[in-house]
């Protein structure tokens, strides 16, 4: 039987449990709620790593490990997620089955929703659909966490504020991109589920043409040292130049941030390509290089409004592939 993909925040009739993996649904579904409550949808974009990434001062002046992403909001994951009245709390089936963080979000979220909403907390089934690529740094396992927790909160009638969607993140996975903050850009403590800095209005509008360093290894995001915190003032100066950046919509200035950062981020995670990444980006006119921290994918940043965009960009993929860094799909507006 053919089914039509159920759209984000709708409830619809339950179906039998399948053996095997759920086909890809669409990533661009309206948000909308619907009759019923069986069934919730939720959706979570990606991001394309970081443009700054590094130590900062909270509002009380302390240290603290914060990062400032690049969304790619047409891409990430959808979660369908089913309610069993009467089974145990935190009985949950996941698949694909080894999408542990989505399945401990989950049950985290059934018991927040069921706290907010005075229903009893139950088990039930989470499906993941996306293609979004695992271990290099697009932010793969917080867009499944994230889209997880907002197919509970679908299937409870609720929404849930960012705020606590971040908490139930960080709680899931330890560490968690920023994907559930809509709208302006942000400077987000990774691991403490928290906003740093609103700046108050989305990145500049760039063009990135995507690559990927290092043959695409997995990277252990956990694993990875932490900078220094005699590194502050100098972070502080990068994330000043952010804000200025968003505050003008000045592409260029966003380019030279994020190859600063891409430079002392080698200390932690070191991509032997990036000079040869700062060569073709200077041979082609881009603004700068921008990598994900704790990943391999990476890319050269574009103003759109860059006089032959489109001979720029063919001819830095022809310069990315001659030196052996497979190139991906451009991404930006």
């Amino acid at each position: 039987m053919t089914r039509t993909p159920p759209t984000v925040g709708q409830v619809v009739r339950d179906e039998p449990d399948v053996a095997h993996e759920p086909a890809p649904l669409p990533a661009d579904l309206p948000q909308q709620v619907v009759g019923g409550r069986q069934v919730g949808v939720g959706h979570a974009p990606c991001h394309h790593g970081e443009i700054l990434q590094g130590v900062f001062l909270d509002a009380d002046g302390r240290p603290c490990r914060g990062l400032v992403t690049l969304p790619v909001p047409a891409t990430g994951t959808t979660a369908t997620f089913v309610r069993r009245p009467g089974s145990p709390t935190g009985h949950l089936t996941v698949r694909p089955a080894d999408r542990r963080k989505a399945g401990r979000a989950a049950a985290l979220a059934v018991t927040e929703c069921a706290r907010l909403t005075g229903e009893r907390a139950c088990g039930g089934r989470l499906g993941l659909h996306g293609q979004v690529p695992v271990g290099i740094g697009m932010g793969s396992s917080t867009s499944d966490v994230i889209a997880a927790v907002r197919a509970v909160a679908a299937s409870f009638g609720v929404r849930l504020p960012a705020e606590t969607v971040a908490r139930i993140a960080v709680r899931a996975e330890q560490a968690s991109d920023p994907l559930m903050l809509d709208g302006s850009a942000a400077l987000f403590a990774s691991r403490e589920a928290r906003v740093l800095e609103d700046f108050g209005r989305p990145l500049p509008a760039a063009v990135v043409l995507s690559c990927t360093t290092n043959a695409g290894r997995p990277v252990d995001t956990l694993a990875l040292p932490a900078p220094s915190a005699r590194e502050v003032p100098a972070y502080e100066e990068l994330r000043a130049a952010v804000r200025q950046a968003v505050a003008t919509a000045d592409v260029g200035l966003l380019g030279r941030v994020s190859s600063e950062s891409a430079r002392r981020n080698q200390s932690l995670l070191p991509k032997p390509e990036l000079a040869f990444l700062e060569r073709v980006a200077a041979g082609t006119g881009a603004a700068g290089v921008q990598v994900a921290h704790t990943g391999n994918v990476a890319g050269l940043l574009f103003d759109p409004a860059a006089p032959d965009l489109s001979e720029r960009l063919r001819h830095a993929a022809r310069r990315l592939s001659a030196g052996g860094l497979p190139v991906g799909r451009t991404i930006g507006p």
